[in-house]
């Protein structure tokens, strides 16, 4: 019975023992399953540190809809972060554009203030004061959103004040508005931005003057002034200038730098710009010309004469206001056949009687006005005068010894000089530009000093360095006690050859030790270890004992078993 249940016994740790013996043979194989394991282990400690990369679904979003947003995001189970400054949601990033879509879809964030969609559900019945409010809030909704959409603007509200429409043209009265926004930290909005707010609105409302919209901060500060004109500079009018300057500078320093270098040569130009637009309409006539050099417009010219008439004459009185004397007839002839026609007087050979007559003749020329019509218009941003200065460095040089040395330009060089920079900058003296060109050594720079050596742990470097190594050391350390305190020992333990002793080699079998084993050994080792294979041996049969007396139909099919087996 012993025999039996010691044969089960090595028969079930026999896999073990072989596998144990295989890992005995190959010393580097636990070494190879060791780094495998600890090269898995760092891997899925990696990966669980890293996480899903999160990226911003909305920024700047307001209290209400940020609320809104976070409780759809816990509805449909989707983790989400705050950024630092918490101006941000984050969610994983690919699942930003469908989220995006299906809070779009509930509408989601609302925004600030509401635009023309409050227009969209109009009660019936509505009175024409609440549709008048009403189209007054979704202006000033959608003017805010127009002018939030602007970079430096965080958030902006909109006020119009609207006046009825009068019949009178008296009463009539023009509407105003004002704009209140709030800036992002550490941003600033330029006069340039300021402007483009108030033409926006002047433009988006009727009759609204861009003089009588007021712009503020959120610190109260204003940022338009009632009247632009009234600020004495236009940020077009710097700009416009300083570019006409630097277009100057540029073309001198270009025409110079090819001959004394480009750290040798400095230019300075101060233009005076002429902003004034001038309209002139001018009509000259100019004198009397000669009647053949100017241009008859028109002429009327009346001429009449009176002949045989007698002058009145002698005392005025009834003598001499006489009739006239009887007319004679003319006599006509016949004219001879093939002859023309004659009319011929009686007196025919006399001569025409020669009386007193009266001839009067006038003459009336009209000729066009000589007048010439001029108009003309001077445009904005003429140059009205330059004053230019160009400082010229030494020129560089050796001397007897070839040592490097400088000296200064001569007269006619700074005259070529001078003639260069006229042609380039279009000198003009009508215009009553002036130039000055001087030679004068540069000063050279002082030596930096040598910066005091920073400690090495305070070298910024050095701590950005040791922040990004931190993980991967930590996960070093990690890896080492894993491999010292806990897969070492394990294979120590199982991997420990047993005893090379003959007791213990005796101890392994079940059968008691034969003459030759116990030969082999002295006398108290024998003695112990048939006392140990006794006492084994009695356990055994103490063992088959109560499993006989507990189930003898167990102990008889396993004799059974043995005598068809041998059998």
């Amino acid at each position: 019975m012993s025999t039996a249940a010691t044969a089960d016994a090595l028969h079930v740790e026999a896999p073990a023992n072989a596998m144990l013996a295989k890992l005995r043979a190959q010393p580097k194989l636990p070494m190879i399953i060791g780094a495998a394991t600890l090269v898995a282990a760092a891997a899925a400690f990696m990966l669980w540190n890293r996480g899903p990369e999160y990226k911003v679904l909305y920024s700047n979003v307001a209290e209400r809809d940020g609320g809104a947003i976070i409780a759809s995001l816990q509805q449909m189970n989707v983790p989400y972060k705050f950024s630092e400054g918490g101006g941000a949601i984050l969610v994983a990033g690919d699942k930003v554009p469908e989220l995006r879509l299906k809070l779009a879809a509930q509408g989601l964030p609302k925004g600030a203030g509401v635009g023309f969609e409050l227009m969209d559900n109009q009660k019936f019945g509505t009175s024409q004061f609440a549709e008048q409010v009403n189209y007054q809030r979704a202006l000033e909704g959608e003017l805010a959103r127009s002018v939030e959409s602007i970079g430096t603007v965080e958030s902006a509200r909109v006020h119009l004040a609207l006046p009825k429409p009068s019949l009178f043209v008296r009463e009539q009265k023009k509407p105003s508005a004002s704009v209140v926004v709030t800036l992002y930290r550490g941003r600033s909005i330029d006069e340039g931005q300021v402007s483009a707010i108030v033409h926006m609105l002047s433009s988006s409302v009727p009759d609204l003057d861009p003089k009588s919209v007021t712009v503020i901060d959120q610190r109260g500060n204003l940022l338009s002034a009632a009247n632009s004109a009234t600020r004495g500079l236009d940020l077009g009018q710097v700009k416009y200038t300083q570019e006409v300057e630097q277009t100057y500078i540029r073309r001198i320093e270009a025409i110079l730098q090819p001959m004394l270098g480009t750290a040798n040569v400095r230019a300075q130009v101060v233009a005076d710009i002429d902003f004034s637009v001038v309209e002139n309409t001018e009509e000259k006539y100019r004198p009397n010309q000669t009647p053949g050099a100017a241009a008859v417009r028109s002429q009327l010219s009346s001429e009449s004469a009176q002949l045989g008439a007698t002058p009145p004459g002698g005392v005025p009185g009834a003598l001499s206001n006489q009739p006239p004397a009887n007319p004679t007839a003319p006599i006509t002839t016949a004219a001879k056949p093939g002859a023309p026609n004659t009319l011929t007087t009686a007196p025919q050979a006399a001569a025409a009687p020669s009386g007193p007559s009266n001839t009067r003749k006038d003459v009336t020329t009209n000729y066009e006005v000589d007048r010439t019509i001029r108009h003309s218009q001077q445009g904005a941003g003429g140059v009205r005068r330059l004053s230019v200065a160009v400082v010229v460095n030494h020129v560089g040089t050796a001397d007897n010894t070839g040592k490097p040395t400088q000296r200064e330009l001569t007269p006619v060089e700074i005259e070529q000089i001078t003639n260069l920079t006229k042609e380039a900058m279009g000198f003009s003296k009508e215009r009553g530009d002036s130039l000055n060109v001087v030679n004068s050594l540069f000063a050279k720079e002082p030596a930096e000093e040598a910066a005091a050596p920073v400690v090495y742990w305070k070298d910024p470097q050095n701590i950005a360095m040791a922040r990004s190594a931190l993980p991967y050391l930590l996960l070093t350390l990690f890896a080492l006690f894993a491999w010292f305190a806990v897969l070492r020992p394990l294979l120590r333990k199982h991997l420990a050859p047993p005893p090379a002793t003959a007791a213990g080699e005796i101890l392994e079998t079940s059968t008691p030790p034969t003459a030759e084993e116990l030969a082999a050994v002295t006398a108290a080792e024998a003695a112990a270890m048939q006392q140990r294979a006794a006492e084994r041996q009695q356990s055994d049969l103490d063992y088959a004992h109560q499993v006989a007396d507990k189930d003898p139909r167990l102990v008889a099919m396993m004799i059974d078993n043995w005598m068809t087996r041998d059998e």
